[in-house]
């Protein structure tokens, strides 16, 4: 799916005539050859995003303009991983660990000040040619195989963040569905497996990841939210 090259800290993801759809800070649909995923230094603040991002793909070498997700995990650690029809390239870090309990301990809520810098980066890329809706349900199928392998590793579904890319061939075999039930849906699902797992191996060579509690940019959803019956005129809250 994917020609893959890492410079200057930036990784571009190269295709041409691929299809995208992000949810990073550039975000939305787009067509084109490339997109990137750049590794920012630690201490790195929010600053004017499209001028950083422009110098680092030029100081890169890289003069056209895609998707771009941001992380603070240095590219050393990108993994990729192929099936069938999908490949995904990942970077994974959770020292921002973002927790979401059943039963919160209302012991963490979200900090004030800019996030940590961890961050899991996801592209997903399949050969098919994917409706709007196909694509959209790619991009949430590959987030569902993060939090479900981030969960088995890390104890969390994700970091304050994550973010995914989801890429499709225009000249590919057309599809409608991607659900984990469809060979391009099942197949992304292994691939952010394996790539997830594969990154946090990298990343933390010695273990596991911290956990929330050791984490210092670490948060827990601690809110509850009111429930009401769907359908009542009154908007009242009912029995769950």
């Amino acid at each position: 799916m994917f020609e893959t090259r890492v410079s200057e800290g930036v990784l571009r993801v190269e295709r041409e005539g691929t299809r995208w759809l992000s949810t990073g800070w550039d975000g939305g649909g787009s067509e084109g050859p490339v997109a990137y995923n750049v590794s920012v230094p630690e201490g790195w603040g929010r600053t004017d995003l499209t001028t950083y991002v422009a110098a680092r793909r030029e100081r890169a070498g890289f003069n056209r303009p895609g998707p771009t997700l941001l992380t603070g995990v240095s590219l050393e650690h990108a993994r990729g991983a192929r099936y069938g029809p999908v490949e995904a390239i990942v970077t994974a870090g959770v020292s921002n660990p973002a927790a979401l309990p059943m039963e919160p301990s209302g012991k963490r809520s979200v900090p004030e000040g800019e996030p940590g810098p961890g961050t899991v980066n996801v592209i997903v890329g399949t050969t098919r040619d994917c409706r709007d809706g196909a694509l959209a349900n790619l991009l949430a199928v590959a987030a569902e195989a993060k939090a479900a392998t981030l969960v088995d590793r890390a104890g969390v579904p994700g970091t304050t963040t994550d973010a995914v890319i989801a890429a499709c061939d225009p000249a590919g075999e057309p599809v409608e569905f991607t659900g984990s039930a469809t060979p391009a849906g099942s197949a992304a699902r292994a691939c952010v497996r394996e790539a997830v797992r594969a990154s946090l191996d990298s990343r933390y060579p010695e273990g596991d990841p911290p956990t929330l509690s050791e984490a210092e940019y670490g948060i827990e959803t601690t809110e509850r939210a009111e429930v009401y019956r769907v359908g009542d005129r009154t908007g009242e809250v009912g029995p769950r």
